[in-house]
């Protein structure tokens, strides 16, 4: 019922930027927050950034001043404006959204994730 597509990925030099967004779409009453979490072979997925319905933002140490996390809450959609990127940040970008809905049995929050998008920095 819930769907999240996520577009922006790529190849990029060091120093490059890109914008990544992630749109959910489906039964959806309200979105509590929305995460972008990446994930390399062999590491952990890690906290990128969130931001919740209420604008507040976190941001993992390693992209403080480098990344900017919004979102557009009429549109269902939350942006990450990676900037001065680093070979380092190359990854596998997922985008996680907690979402609150109405069921049958009444109201639910649970989260989402969307399938992934590649971003590449070469050096």
């Amino acid at each position: 019922q819930v769907q999240l597509v996520e577009s922006g990925g790529g190849l990029v030099q060091a120093g490059g930027s890109l914008r990544l967004s992630c749109a959910a779409s489906g039964s959806i009453s309200s979105i509590l927050a929305m995460t972008w979490y990446r994930q390399t072979p062999g590491e952990q997925r890690e906290l990128v950034a969130g931001i919740t319905d209420g604008g507040s933002t976190n941001y993992a140490d390693s992209v403080k001043g480098r990344f900017i996390i919004s979102r557009d809450n009429t549109k269902n959609t939350v942006h990450l404006q990676m900037s001065s990127l680093k070979p380092e940040d190359t990854a596998v970008y997922y985008c996680n959204a907690r979402i609150r809905r109405v069921t049958l049995v009444g109201i639910r929050a649970d989260d989402y994730w969307g399938l992934g998008t590649q971003v590449t920095v070469s050096s």
